[in-house]
């Protein structure tokens, strides 16, 4: 067959770190797995079907072997909600946009100077669609880079904003919630054993009482909620959080949060008796998504309510048992603020628009100029009359990413060097400042694994070489 043909050459592409034997990956040479991630992550990125699925799997089942593997954050959480773990830090929740592979390495080098772990790798489902990268391709970037740098244990990765839209819900309710109900099941299947439901979009603030505008929130996050649970693998209790009010609108109250985790754990017993719950809520505090663009590409100063953030993180922990509350839109703060999140008590902040920035600006000219030109041609629309070139592009070039992906993949060395670097830096700052270094024995204490090996049949499904056909007739 020729994806057997394909595999084969993968493998061979090792250098002696993998040997493969009747279809079984067997690590060869642990000390020359490292060096052979470099060709395995751009299959997985770039290669046509079946090679970027076959590469995925190698990429999985490798790590496997070397002891790196996607796990929930869960039981962390957990402990952190009963107080057994300390509180003094925020978890960061890394949105890679771009070049996921050399970004994710940058983020294991300055997590390893740190011994930090507790940090989490996210993409949501809008990302998924501009970037293009799929929940496989993401998570085999990921694990790539963990074994590239040496890592060992558990690697959180996360489906941030599984949303549902306002608008297609309207149109079309069952075909909106059957759309998330499927990127759930491939993104548990990819290894995202952290899923973050977003179905705050229905919020209905024209309703007379909080309890009603919560309620098609928390019972629709119920029924998602139930659905993880059907799809986790044995052993692997995925992390859920929730969300109580849409980033970008007004701030959330204490009412609100209780409002919905109530009406949420009253209608998943109703569902699914004795499932568990969220691990975590995501609330609202002032920020927004790309904070807001002035007219000379500058981004405007923001106040988070941390005294919110700290009153609902601990309702959230005394009251239901959770983690804390989840900041997002944080990134592009100032950098003295991103301590008073572990001070709030905050267990976990969102971040990538900055580090979106960063890549932007230290671009090769000429790329940079040919992606803006892609937004000029196509993103038109967008303009509106009073925006200046800089909110413009500001506001719009998320969309390039997706089309000029080879491009990104293909950067000279010495110019990836330079994003890389400011990336690692930039990781730095931040572990040091939301205070995870140190957070390697916590992990390793709160999550053991299990580690969840797909098959290679699974990948090859879901390339399309193999069909699933065990409830069909002969």
């Amino acid at each position: 067959m020729q994806w057997e043909d394909q595999l084969q050459r993968l493998v061979e592409a090792t250098a002696g770190a993998l040997f493969l034997s009747n279809h079984h990956l067997i690590l060869a040479d642990k000390a020359r797995l490292p060096a052979s991630m470099d060709g395995l992550a751009r299959s997985a990125a770039l290669a046509p079907e079946p090679e970027a699925s076959l590469a995925r799997w190698v990429i999985r089942e490798a790590a496997a072997l070397a002891g790196i593997f996607p796990a929930s954050i869960d039981a962390l959480y957990r402990a952190r909600g009963r107080g057994a773990t300390r509180n003094n830090y925020t978890v960061p929740a890394m949105n890679l946009r771009a070049l996921s592979y050399p970004s994710a390495r940058a983020v294991f080098r300055a997590a390893g100077a740190q011994d930090a772990a507790a940090i989490v790798f996210e993409i949501a489902r809008s990302e998924m669609g501009y970037t293009s990268q799929r929940p496989a391709e993401y998570a085999a970037c990921i694990l790539a880079a963990a074994a590239a740098e040496s890592w060992s244990g558990p690697v959180f990765i996360q489906g941030d904003h599984f949303q549902i839209s306002a608008k297609r819900f309207s149109e079309s309710p069952l075909k909106e919630v059957d759309a998330v109900r499927e990127l759930i099941r491939e993104a548990i299947a990819a290894g995202f054993f952290n899923i973050d439901i977003d179905t705050s979009t229905l919020v209905d603030l024209a309703r007379p009482t909080i309890v009603e505008q919560q309620t098609l929130n928390h019972n629709l996050c119920a029924e998602l909620a139930l659905d993880v649970r059907r799809a986790e693998p044995k052993g692997v209790t995925v992390s859920i959080g929730g969300e109580i009010g849409e980033v970008g609108g007004r701030n959330s109250t204490e009412a609100e949060l209780r409002a919905f985790m109530d009406g949420f754990n009253r209608s998943l017993a109703a569902l699914g008796p004795g499932q568990s719950g969220l691990s975590k809520i995501s609330i609202q505090t002032g920020t927004s998504h790309g904070g807001v663009v002035l007219p000379d590409g500058s981004i405007a100063q923001v106040s988070v309510d941390f005294e919110t953030l700290r009153a609902l993180s601990r309702v959230a922990r005394e009251a239901y048992g959770m983690a804390g509350a989840v900041q997002h839109g944080a990134s592009t703060l100032p950098e003295n603020a991103f301590s008073r999140f572990a001070e709030a008590g905050a267990c976990e902040v969102h971040l990538g628009t900055n580090f979106q920035n960063i890549l932007f600006d230290h671009l090769p000219g000429e790329l940079k100029r040919s992606m803006y030109a892609h937004l000029d041609r196509n993103f038109v629309g967008e303009r509106k009359p009073d925006m200046t070139d800089e909110q413009f592009y500001y506001k719009t070039r998320k969309n390039s990413i997706g089309p000029f992906k080879a491009d990104l993949w293909n950067l000279p060395a010495d110019s990836l060097r330079v994003i890389t670097d400011a990336w690692e830096q930039q990781f730095t700052l931040l572990f040091q400042r939301l205070n995870v270094g140190g957070t390697r024995a916590e992990v390793r204490s709160h999550v053991p694994g299990p580690i969840v090996r797909p098959s290679l049949e699974t990948y090859l499904r879901s390339s399309g070489v193999v069909e699933a056909v065990g409830d069909l007739a002969d």
